[in-house]
Order: C-alpha cells, then structure tokens, then sequence
C-alpha cells in the first residue's frame, strides 16, 4: 500500500490542534473535506485512529503510534528536499544537533577557521529523541549523551561530567553538600518513567514547585541555574559520557572534517580521519 503523504499532513494537523475546525483553517480546506480525507485514511490503513465526540478529538493508540510516525516520516522527507535544493544551488551547510548543557560552539569555531564556506545551522536537541535527528536527516552531526540507541551510529567518546540531584532549596536534603544514591530512596525522581516532560525548563518548573526531583548532568544543572534550586553531587552515581556521533555509513567529505574537528576541540581522544 502506498501511504498518500497528504492525508498524513492532514492527519498529523489533527493530530496536533484534537479540533476538526482549527485544523482545517490551519490547512485552508473545508471542515467536511478534512473528515473525509481521515476517514479515508483509517480505512486504507484498516484501523480506528480517532475517538470522535461532538466536542473534541480523542487519537486511538493506533493514532498515536500514527502521530509519532508521521513525524519522522515528515522530517526525512522534508531534509530530503532541502539537501536536494541545496545541491542544486550549489550551497554546502551543515547540521549540527546538541544535547542541552552541552556545548558546540568551540568545535563550530574552529571549523569555520577551516570550511569558512560551509554554512553552519544549530539543532538544539530534545533530551527523548537524541539519536532521532540523525537518523531522519534533520541533523548531519551530534554532540550528544549516553545512552541513546547507537544502532547504526557512530558515536565517539569525548569526556564525562559528573551527574547531580536537583532539589528545591525547601527539600529535606538541600543544605548536604554531597548525597549517595541511597538517600533518594523514597523519593519521586522525575524521568521517563515517572513523568516525561516536554524540556528541560518544564522539568525545573515541577521540580521548583515540589513536583518531585531530578537527576542530571551537572551541565545541565549549570546551564539552567536558578536561585530557587539546589544541586549536589552524587558521589556514587555513574558519570554521564558524552559522544561526537555522526551516521554509522557517513561518507560527506564536510561531515567527517567537522567530526575531526570536534574530536580535537571538544575532548582528548584518538584522532580519527575519513575513511576509518
């Protein structure tokens, strides 16, 4: 079965606004023609993705399976088109995602010393889909944490940075100056399990209201430092290591000089040049 990509951007405006109207005004088509595109699209697919009411749209797991596909399959069609524009504008530019916390710029600097022709864009990632930028085309390049799913990656080991507990400076234990992992026994530690946040910030916010606490590296503590927050080390947790990460099969000759580039400025490892 072909899957018509039309029908998945009607489902996926859908899926976002859970408003037949407002996602056909956002799609400039008829309410009715967008129902009946959907309705359309379930039956091609052979399964129920909307719960419908007379006041709002409720996606089926199969709609949401669907809704995190679609995606994917948008954000590797989308860099499909603009590498192929690029290559037929002649433009060379490249992609480099980071985790938060993290930081790339010395590595972009020193690679623009070098490639002043290559156009450089930032991704900043989301923490639960590091890996996912590289796989679908968004990004050419990672500065990334373990662990994500390095199956069909490439990923380098650059340093490792302690990881800390982020408490509300009203918690029990915000005045120790160092913690085990023993003394959060007890407590909410929020994460995927838990409870998934949107980013970073939203994770801070819960935390500053007494929603629970955090593990995380210290950058990321540092980077998003506030007066209402404490972090202290965990002196018996694993350190985080971080990973200059590019696709397992990378043969761009700009991909590879900038992964060169970022081994020497961001971390003391073995050299690595094309073609190993």
């Amino acid at each position: 079965m072909d899957l018509d990509l039309r029908k998945l951007r009607y489902f996926a405006a859908l899926a976002e606004h859970r408003h037949f109207g407002r996602a056909a005004e956002q799609l400039y088509i008829a309410q009715p023609v967008l129902s009946r595109q959907i309705r359309a699209l379930e039956q091609e697919l052979g399964c129920t993705l909307l719960l419908r009411t007379t006041r709002s749209v409720q996606l089926t797991p199969a709609g949401e399976s669907l809704r995190e596909e679609a995606r994917a399959v948008f954000a590797t069609v989308d860099a499909a088109v603009r590498r192929v524009n690029e290559v037929a504008r002649g433009v060379e530019r490249l992609v480099v995602a980071f985790a938060p916390g993290l930081h790339v710029s010395p590595a972009v600097r020193a690679f623009a010393a070098v490639r002043p022709e290559v156009g450089i864009e930032l991704f900043r990632l989301n923490w639960w889909e590091q890996d996912a930028p590289l796989r679908d085309g968004r990004a050419d390049l990672g500065y990334l944490r373990r662990p994500f799913d390095e199956t069909g990656l490439r990923a380098v080991p650059v340093g490792a940075e302690p990881r800390v507990v982020c408490l509300p400076t009203t918690h029990r234990l915000a005045g120790r100056r160092e913690l085990v992992l023993a003394d959060l026994d007890g407590e909410l530690v929020l994460d995927a399990q838990s409870r998934r946040t949107s980013s970073v910030e939203e994770k801070f916010e819960l935390i500053a209201v007494g929603h629970g606490i955090a593990m995380v590296p210290l950058s990321v503590a540092l980077s998003y430092s506030r007066p209402d927050l404490v972090h202290h080390t965990l002196a018996d947790a694993e350190p985080v290591e971080s990973c200059v990460v590019v696709a397992e099969d990378c043969s761009e000759p700009r991909v590879l000089d900038f992964l060169a580039v970022a081994l020497r400025t961001l971390g003391e490892v073995p050299d690595v040049g094309r073609g190993e």
